[in-house]
């Protein structure tokens, strides 16, 4: 009975905020609803077969590519706006009751109370390294709550990057895992094993921990040129519309954990080709004489993968950086973050720290002109493509001036 009005209340408190033009109310309605009901995402979930998607990038991409997978078995519930903690799954849950399958990103630091509610199918884990320190913390810390949350529940199958070393380390003895080689750009953050404090050493592809077991395992599931290869050695051609390596393992992960619940492989692989956009990241928007392709970034991991996507004979590059409490209000990662091969690209440093940013760029040997609103930025560039790379409140309010000055 709690339950059922709490979902009365969350529809009604939804309804309003649409109705008083502050949003699609999503956040208020499951923040109302686990007010009135803390039981609330355990009754949602129940009778569900659900994916649980989790690390520090890649979040959102990869849930709308399991989304994507998984449609092929049927509906699926999922968040439209990627509102990863508590009151947005429970906003998800709600809008598609009754649907069989759900597809759900969850924040890091919510993974394993929210697997101990929905106690999930299937968990992806993507990869972990450095994010915000002034709210998530060490990252060696992350890994230990994650392990021993995932420990909780043994029966779920767990979707593992083995090309993450804390990745690996949180799944490594779980009894059911599927390991993808899902590739990692990034690896300062696990120069010592997570479990003995030894040295890391790489060979190759492969990596393991000086003095112990641990190493990298066996995958089921690796990419191959432009092959997805399967854990019976079947190939299937992994066509993306999305840019960037690391979305190509975003997508062998997503294809996997869609097949761990009975989809088809070819067809999932289908499926998660066909995803495009994800609020508004990897869009194309025509600024005058520019057309601006808008990628998003949020730590010195996301930062250099996103770099990697630059198009090198682009007509411009705008920089936007923000310093705001969702960004994280200390830049000294600024200086993790590989600047140093800009040749013919025009740069400019933009966002509300930009002269923080222009600091980093000086150093870096980067040429670049300095200016703080990111429309002006674009505006400064030669015609042509310019390439706009933004962390998460820069992203944001570029996304809103633009629907504004279109």
């Amino acid at each position: 009975m709690r339950g059922r009005i709490a979902l009365r209340a969350a529809a009604a408190a939804s309804w309003a905020s649409q109705k008083a033009g502050r949003g699609k109310g999503s956040m208020i309605g499951g923040l109302i609803a686990l007010k009135i009901d803390p039981t609330i995402m355990d009754q949602l979930g129940r009778g569900r077969r659900t994916v649980l998607i989790t690390g520090t990038n890649g979040k959102s991409t990869t849930t709308r590519m399991t989304t994507a997978a998984l449609s092929t078995l049927g509906q699926v519930a999922t968040q439209a706006d990627g509102a990863n903690m508590d009151a947005g799954i429970v906003a998800a849950l709600s809008t598609h009751q009754g649907v069989p399958l759900a597809a759900i990103e969850v924040d890091e630091l919510h993974l394993p109370h929210v697997s101990d509610s929905l106690n999930p199918a299937a968990v992806v884990l993507l990869n972990l390294s450095r994010d915000q320190l002034d709210r998530v913390g060490e990252i060696n810390m992350i890994e230990r709550k994650l392990r021993a949350g995932l420990a909780r529940h043994p029966d779920t199958v767990v979707i593992a990057n083995c090309d993450d070393v804390l990745v690996t380390s949180i799944a490594y003895d779980h009894p059911n895992v599927v390991w993808v080689a899902a590739g990692s750009g990034w690896a300062m953050d696990a120069t010592s094993c997570p479990r003995s404090g030894e040295p890391i050493v790489w060979e190759g592809e492969h990596w393991r921990s000086t003095g112990t077991d641990f190493q990298r395992p066996q995958p089921d599931w690796h990419l191959e040129g432009n092959d997805l290869v399967g854990p019976d050695g079947e190939r299937h051609l992994l066509e993306l519309a999305l840019p960037g390596r690391a979305n190509r393992g975003n997508a062998a992960q997503a294809v996997a954990a869609a097949v761990a619940l009975g989809a088809e492989t070819a067809k999932a692989v289908v499926a998660a080709g066909t995803v495009r956009e994800i609020a508004g990241r990897y869009r194309t928007v025509q600024v005058g004489e520019h057309a601006a392709r808008l990628l998003l970034a949020k730590n010195p991991a996301g930062w250099q993968e996103a770099l990697s996507m630059i198009e090198p004979t682009a007509a411009g590059l705008v920089i936007a950086v923000n310093g705001q409490v969702p960004d994280g209000e200390d830049l000294s990662w600024l200086w993790d973050v590989r600047f140093e091969h800009f040749e013919g690209v025009q740069v400019v440093a933009s966002g509300e720290r930009a002269t923080d940013l222009a600091v980093r760029l000086t150093y870096a040997g980067v040429e670049h002109t300095t200016v703080p609103d990111p429309l002006r930025a674009i505006a400064s560039c030669p015609p042509g493509q310019v390439e706009v790379l933004a962390n998460y409140t820069a992203f944001r309010d570029l996304n809103r001036d633009l629907e504004n000055h279109g």
